[in-house]
């Protein structure tokens, strides 16, 4: 089984040493991979830093560059570059632990003819912000959106994919946007299949940086609503049944706010939501447009149609 690791960077050399360390490390007890690279028009010598990669790897790297458009879609130019069999996408801050590359091969030979199976969910260690799975979800298959919406689990996962179904999916940018939430492509992929085989083992580690994506949530919200609101629109289109109360009303509040951050009004959000999720829309409406304003400002429809 072929491990493909694919990485999209930007300004980040030194971060990308330690990765390349730990990938160095775990080839020497398992060598079937390869390392595909994108920089996203970094203003560092991002080439030069990977030269010296290969110059001491014993397995193929591949390196690309892009016109800086952000990380999700560099992430789309690299994944129909793959040749392996399993897909692991590992952010420039991420580093494997030791011996993991010959676990996560094992694991994959043992659903390798479950076609209703498309990938394996293991542990990320995120220092004191890390939550573990649970030992009685390891060894069950679920899908991510059941994970998310109906049993509440909020551990911290490292996704790895079965290469040929990660590959008839990509990540879906909106209004030029650079950034997505994840779980919209993750999904899409779940109304197709059984879900992930679920480990309680941790295959990595992550020191998210001051600014990442994930330390500047806010930030991120306001900069990229379009592709947010596209997600959560498609949320209700999914089974409801069963889904946790506190995740429903989630679900509504998010759609109010990125509505309200993408200028859209009652009368045009109101056709998404469905039964009682439309019941909930309709009570929050109006007190979660006064919070979004409160939160991102009076003007800010104004300032942002300009």
């Amino acid at each position: 089984m072929k491990i493909s690791i694919v990485t999209a960077t930007y300004n980040r050399s030194s971060l990308l040493e330690r990765l390349f360390q730990s990938i160095l490390e775990n080839s020497k007890a398992y060598s079937n991979i390869e390392w595909l690279i994108m920089d996203d028009g970094s203003k560092e010598d991002i080439k030069r830093t990977v030269s010296h990669f290969m110059e001491q790897a014993d397995f193929p790297i591949f390196f690309y560059k892009q016109k800086n458009g952000g990380k999700m879609a560099a992430i789309n130019q690299l994944i129909p570059k793959v040749t392996g069999d399993i897909i692991i996408e590992m952010d420039d801050d991420d580093y494997f632990v030791s011996n993991c590359f010959s676990l996560i091969a094992k694991d994959y030979e043992t659903i390798k003819y479950q076609d209703d199976i498309y990938g394996i969910i293991y542990e990320k260690d995120l220092g004191k912000e890390s939550g573990t799975i649970p030992s009685q979800l390891s060894g069950k298959v679920m899908r991510l959106y059941d994970l998310h919406y109906k049993k509440k689990q909020d551990f911290d996962m490292a996704l790895t994919f079965k290469a040929d179904y990660r590959k008839q999916f990509y990540y879906e940018l909106e209004a030029d946007e650079r950034f997505i939430t994840e779980a919209r492509m993750y999904y899409k992929m779940d109304q197709k299949k059984r879900g992930f085989l679920i480990r309680d083992e941790q295959i990595m580690i992550c020191q998210y940086q001051e600014a990442g994506y994930s330390r500047n949530i806010e930030k991120m919200f306001q900069k990229y609503p379009h592709g947010y609101y596209a997600f959560f629109q498609e949320v209700f289109s999914y089974p409801q049944r069963h889904i946790l109360f506190s995740k429903r009303l989630y679900n509504v509040k998010h759609f109010i706010l990125f509505g309200y951050l993408c200028h859209q009004h009652f009368f045009e959000m109101v056709k998404y939501p469905k039964g009682w999720n439309k019941i909930l829309f309709t009570i929050l409406y109006f007190p979660g447009r006064m919070m979004s304003r409160k939160r991102f400002g009076e003007n800010y429809e104004e300032e942002n149609s300009n």
